[in-house]
């Protein structure tokens, strides 16, 4: 029966599933002799998969549409000397499917994988599970991830706080230690103002500054922009644009950020790839929403998150605090998602607030922090152990996570103490105690750290002084910065983004009502007032005064929104080196300018032909013109304003007060300036788009209007270009001068 067993373990999956089968049709004797036990451990394993489906829905549901792709070698590993035992079939089983996904990494666990669908060596397609299409995926980059070992020692940081009188130093970080190594999920737990986010930010190389003290290591070398494009660093917030959906989001974060020797397919694939691993084939056509839009819900936001990050492969993948705002179940999803990535040989860091107590189960390391101290550093599964070493236990039932932090707060309620803290308590003073007799908070943080200090540290950070042993391969080489595309193609990406992005707001109904409905009322109420009398024209230069003045005041007020709302964004992409400044400026400024002449054409066709204005082609299509050229030298103003300020508070009272100074210096209202502040309108663009208005209705019938003298024009529209491209400049400036994010 042996040799039998072992012929048949040589064979294809698909042959030994036959014989299985074949030995349920046999006699009782032979099937319990030679098959019945392995029919069962598949049976076990359907039973496991529909148990385990029933508990994470969402998990198994990704599984189950992950599309598996055929093997490239029969990898069966087991040992032949337990051929002899029943479940060799079962092992075989899913041994021989011991595959994992490319680039990103993700290993399907075994058990998983003996539960998929079987299939003979000679299938060339897999089935969607979900779509019953077929795909595959194909291996986009064959070079694997360098694995880093992250170690830190002693880290200080120090915030300057500055009051009315005087300026206070205040401690953030005191001394903390640790590491993390490669296929590691390590976890920063504190309550609320412990320094977790600060931590993180230090080790991910985003903080403002530097620490104050200690070193910070990866492969025993330190920060350099070199490791930039191997960090991932995903935010606690979910800095996202709201109006594209999720296809869109991952394909353009591809084609911006995977290296150049990628063709855009190959990149637009990788992006599907990413959908499927992580899960959100479901939703891949859901816009992404935010406060004012409906969109995805905050669990595949968060995925979606990741995904911009691990779509290119990094060998550190930083999160802060990504089961904020989820349940208990997504929480869970997320953090299998992490201990995937994890698997891959990628080294992952991430803060927690109180996860659950399944959740802290899947972390491999755990850092507890309170008040910027550290008290405790180590596995995970070893933390109840060590504050049990201390004095320190649980008296009820209780979730780990929630006992650590509760001990990092300072609340010992329903938590047994050891007898010195009551000691202390007794012969100390009285704010060494509370009002029912336990031990002050104060007391129990100077506790903890004191136990922690001489039972661990000293031995914690003899380990992190020894050298890790790293070859030539493991060395993070300096080179110089590599963009995933070339100018041209970032500002074509950029391009595309923008306008898709900003298409929702231009076309909304209450922006075109808005634009209308002024339109017919200015019809209505200068109804055919067109004449070639030019004493009859003086109300109708009230009209285009209205019209110069109603788009320049326009479109200030919405580019003044542009760069302080995007600003988390720009911050976020310029930090991963997704793309230029200057094609991310050029791109920004230049999609609005196709949704900018729309509205202005509807709302000219409605004016023009209801107010009687001067009936002839050439004229129409210069009106068109010169609103154009008002409208992005106006812009240009707004972007100058919100890009020096960045604050909207700031920028809209300032855009309120230039704006109604450009409209009085306009011409119309006060035709004899004084001469001290007569300069002040040829700043205005209302002006010089007021004078260019008459000349192109009335210039043929008289040089002054209304008091304003008609020239050939030309200085006036070349004044208007010139603003166009000086404001322009100023703001690219602006945004070039302050430093977006460190490191830029």
């Amino acid at each position: 029966m042996s040799n039998s067993t072992s012929s048949g373990l040589i064979r294809t999956k698909s042959e030994q599933l036959v014989e299985a089968m074949s030995a349920a049709m046999k006699s009782p004797t032979e099937a319990a002799a030679a098959g019945v036990e392995s029919i069962v451990n598949l049976s076990r394993n359907s039973s496991r998969r529909l148990l385990s489906a029933a508990a994470s829905p969402g998990r198994s549901g990704a599984r189950s549409n992950t599309h598996i792709r055929k093997s490239r070698s029969a990898q069966m590993k087991f040992d032949l000397d337990d051929v002899s035992s029943g479940a060799a079939l079962s092992r075989a089983s899913s041994a021989s499917l011991g595959f994992s996904f490319p680039f990103t990494g993700f290993t399907l666990p075994p058990d998983d994988v003996a539960d998929s669908k079987p299939f003979s060596d000679d299938d060339d397609n897999n089935e969607d599970l979900e779509g019953g299409g077929v795909r595959e995926k194909k291996k986009l980059q064959t070079e694997p991830t360098l694995p880093i070992y992250l170690k830190f020692t002693d880290v200080t940081y120090k915030v300057v706080l500055k009051g009315m009188t005087s300026t206070v130093e205040k401690d953030i970080l005191k001394g903390i230690s640790g590491c993390v190594d490669p296929s590691e999920v390590l976890a920063l737990m504190g309550p609320s103002g412990s320094g977790k986010t600060t931590l993180l930010s230090l080790l991910g190389g985003r903080a403002k500054e530097p620490p104050h003290g200690g070193s910070i290591t990866y492969n025993d070398q330190r920060y350099s922009k070199s490791l930039k494009c191997r960090i991932g660093f995903v935010t606690q917030d979910d800095v996202l644009f709201p109006h594209l959906t999720v296809r869109e989001t991952l394909t353009y974060a591809a084609r911006l950020r995977l290296p150049k020797t990628l063709t855009k397919v190959e990149k637009e694939q990788r992006a599907k790839d990413i959908i499927y691993e992580l899960g959100l084939e479901r939703c891949q056509d859901t816009m992404i929403g935010g406060s004012f839009v409906r969109g995805v819900s905050g669990g595949e936001r968060k995925r979606v998150c990741i995904g911009n990050e691990i779509i290119v492969n990094p060998s550190l993948l930083f999160l802060d605090e990504p089961t904020s705002g989820l349940d208990s179940t997504t929480a869970l999803r997320i953090v299998e998602t992490l201990h995937n990535i994890a698997e891959a040989g990628k080294t992952v860091i991430t803060t927690i607030h109180q996860p659950s107590s399944r959740l802290f189960l899947k972390f491999n390391k755990l850092i507890l922090l309170g008040k910027g101290s550290l008290l405790y550093f180590g596995k995970a599964s070893e933390a109840m152990g060590y504050f049990s070493s201390i004095g320190c236990s649980p008296l009820i039932a209780m979730n780990p996570a929630e006992f650590m932090l509760d001990l990092a707060n300072g609340n010992v309620i329903d938590i047994s103490v050891p007898s010195e803290w009551m000691d202390r308590v007794q012969t100390g003073n009285p704010e060494a105690r509370t009002k029912d007799g336990k031990p002050a908070p104060a007391v129990v943080h100077e506790y903890l750290v004191e136990a922690y200090e001489t039972k661990v540290a000293e031995a914690e950070k003899k380990k992190l002084m020894a050298p890790i042993p790293i070859d030539d391969e493991l060395k993070v080489r300096s080179k110089t910065r590599e963009w995933g595309a070339s100018w041209g193609n970032q500002y074509s990406i950029l391009f595309c983004r923008g306008l898709k992005e900003r298409r929702h707001d231009y076309f909304s109904w209450l922006r075109i009502t808005q634009v209308v409905a002024t339109a017919t009322v200015l019809g209505m109420l200068w109804w055919q007032s067109g004449s070639d009398d030019p004493s009859k024209l003086q109300d109708q230069a009230g009209l285009l005064f209205f019209i110069s003045v109603f788009w320049g005041f326009f479109p200030v007020f919405t580019a003044i929104f542009t760069f302080p709302q995007e600003r988390a964004m720009l911050n976020k992409e310029r930090a991963a080196d997704m793309y230029r400044l200057s094609a991310y400026f050029m791109a920004r400024t230049t999609s609005d300018l196709p949704l900018d002449l729309i509205l202005p054409v509807i709302f000219l066709l409605v004016v023009y032909f209801m107010a009687g204005l001067r009936m002839d082609t050439a004229a129409f299509f210069l009106t068109i013109s010169i609103v154009f050229l008002c409208i992005i030298a106006a812009q240009g103003l707004g972007l100058v304003i919100g890009a020096t300020l960045m604050d909207l508070k700031k920028a809209t009272t300032l855009a309120s007060v230039t704006v109604m100074t450009f409209m009085l210096a306009g011409g119309y209202f006060v035709k004899d300036v004084p001469v001290f502040i007569s300069w002040l309108r040829y700043l205005s663009y209302n002006y010089h788009t007021y004078k260019l208005l008459l000349k192109v209705q009335y210039g043929h019938l008289s040089h002054t209007i209304h008091g304003v003298r008609v020239g050939d024009g030309y200085k006036e529209a070349g004044v208007l270009g010139a603003m166009v491209v000086g404001y322009r400049l100023v703001a690219y400036l602006s945004l070039r001068r302050m430093k977006l994010h460190p490191g830029a």
